[in-house]
């Protein structure tokens, strides 16, 4: 047991378990604690495709990386943190935490173990799961991969006969001496402003291709000083009240984006005024200026990226149109000598790899279901995928404040889908697809009017389809609200056959 439950510990992977919980990371180890609590007696695994917990937070190890939302809300509710060291999180720190969390939960782990395919079985009502270390049979499929978890590499003419270093930002090379290179910086997003600033210095001449210029915002980042550290160890109030405050203050943020759109000139002119203090040349300037609605986007955080940019090693140019043997060509046709290219072109959140490796009940995969638009019940349930439950599904993600509130309220609701199961007898749950269109066409309707969907930007919320499948359209609150009652009426249930399963796979309490 000791081994079960240090961090990095691992154990091996069971024949069969009443619920099976793929990934380790915030929305994971929400479910996992939430699910241990209230359902002692169902039997539970967790597999993870890395060598410890802490999910993107472990993989993103690239210089500068950070968090954009404020510490005091980056913290599950049962592990609360009063001892982090800054306002804004680094990835370090965010790592340890979960690491911890990680190790205080405990229960066996398969680490090392990606998800390599996923089958239900009608007939005995299970999931057959495959992995990279055998295949296990679960009730209960639980997929808290994350929606920006798999790096996105562009298809880039040329990728494949330059003869330099090539690498993502999300699986940084830290084998690659950046001292004294030539170095091709792609994409001006999250990551690219917070890894320019930090290699600036070391490169012999670093190149920023800017497709689209972002808009960047004053990052209000200071030391969290050992005394005040110290009051909230000590009272652990004062510590919930800043929480409370800062909550309600991001809060706020949605009356701009969603439902006030009209008022998003007063950040712009924030956005500006920080821009015009920092960037003196008025040319410069000018490529620097967003063309779309402020927060059409995801706002940045930094004080550090124009500063970097005026660097005399620096030269910001447009698009990527393709790479040579020895360079890279902006969209004006000129060619860049590089011998190193960082992509920092984001994740694949409207088309999430792991649903191409789940097949439902009709023996059609989670994406082929989807067609480039995903979409699920509240979040979370996908009509003829019964017993699956999503955490950081279609429309949860926020602009505004922090996607912990979400996968909390999250793991609440499948909690008390399992009550609900036990309760009556079931053994399947399957949501009705006029309940999932239903829902989905509100989300739609809420959407239509909110700066993600009319601000006149190209954005990774909006899918294939034209669709906005990614952001939730209002107040936390309401969502937290909303997931606080299973709604039994949206779903199909049945009474799983009892055959040739072993008695720890049965929708039974020992408790």
């Amino acid at each position: 047991m000791e081994d079960e439950n240090r961090v990095g510990g691992t154990t091996a992977l069971p024949e069969a378990v009443d619920i099976l919980v793929v990934g380790a990371g915030f929305g994971g180890l929400a479910a996992v604690h939430r699910l241990r609590r209230e359902h002692p007696g169902l039997s539970l695994h967790v597999i993870d495709r890395g060598p410890t917990a802490g999910g993107v937070w472990r993989d993103n190890t690239y210089p500068g990386c950070a968090c954009d939302v404020p510490t005091a809300l980056y913290s599950l509710s049962f592990a609360d943190n009063p001892g982090w060291s800054h306002s804004y999180g680094r990835q370090p720190e965010i790592r340890d935490y979960l690491e911890g969390v990680a190790g205080a939960i405990g229960g066996p782990t398969t680490y090392d173990c990606a998800l390599t395919g996923a089958r239900w079985d009608p007939g005995r009502s299970v999931w057959v799961v495959r992995t990279d270390h055998g295949s296990v049979e679960c009730r209960f499929l639980v997929l808290a991969t994350g929606t920006l978890s798999t790096p996105e590499l562009p298809d880039v003419p040329g990728l494949d006969r330059f003869r330099g270093h090539v690498f993502h930002s999300a699986s940084w090379d830290h084998d690659r001496d950046l001292t004294g290179r030539r170095v091709a910086a792609i994409g001006t997003g999250a990551s690219a402003i917070q890894f320019v600033p930090e290699i600036v210095d070391r490169v012999a001449h670093l190149t920023v291709f800017q497709r689209t210029p972002a808009w960047v915002i004053p990052r209000v980042d200071r030391v969290i000083s050992a005394s005040e550290r110290r009051l909230y160890r000590r009272i652990p109030f004062a510590h919930k009240l800043m929480r409370a405050l800062i909550y309600a203050y991001r809060e706020v943020y949605v009356v701009l984006m969603a439902l006030r759109p009209g008022l998003l000139p007063i950040a712009a002119a924030m956005g500006r005024l920080h821009l015009r203090r920092q960037v003196r040349d008025p040319g410069l300037r000018r490529r620097l200026t967003p063309t779309f609605t402020i927060g059409c986007k995801r706002m940045l955080l930094s004080n550090a990226w124009f500063p970097a940019l005026q660097r005399p090693n620096v030269e910001l140019v447009g698009g990527l149109r393709e790479l040579t043997e020895s360079g890279a060509v902006d969209d004006d046709g000129t060619e860049h000598e590089v011998d190193t290219v960082i992509f920092g072109t984001g994740f694949t959140p409207t088309e999430p790899p792991v649903a191409r490796l789940v097949v439902g009940r009709d023996g059609r995969t989670l994406a082929a279901r989807w067609d480039g638009s995903p979409s699920a019940y509240r979040g979370v349930s996908v009509s003829g995928f019964p017993n699956m439950f999503l955490m950081y599904g279609p429309n949860t993600n926020l602009g505004h404040s922090s996607i912990v509130l979400m996968l909390e309220a999250q793991a609440g609701y499948l909690s008390r889908m399992l009550d609900h199961l036990h309760c009556h007898g079931y053994g399947e749950a399957d949501v009705r697809i006029a309940a999932e269109k239903r829902y989905r066409d509100e989300v739609d309707t809420r959407l239509r009017g909110t700066v993600w969907n009319i601000g006149g930007c190209s954005s990774w919320y909006i899918d294939s389809a034209g669709r906005n499948s990614v952001m939730w359209p209002t107040f936390t609150w309401r969502y937290k609200q909303m997931m606080g009652e299973f709604n039994p009426a949206a779903y199909d249930f049945d009474s799983a056959p009892d055959v040739d399963r072993p008695a720890h796979d049965r929708l039974e309490r020992t408790g």
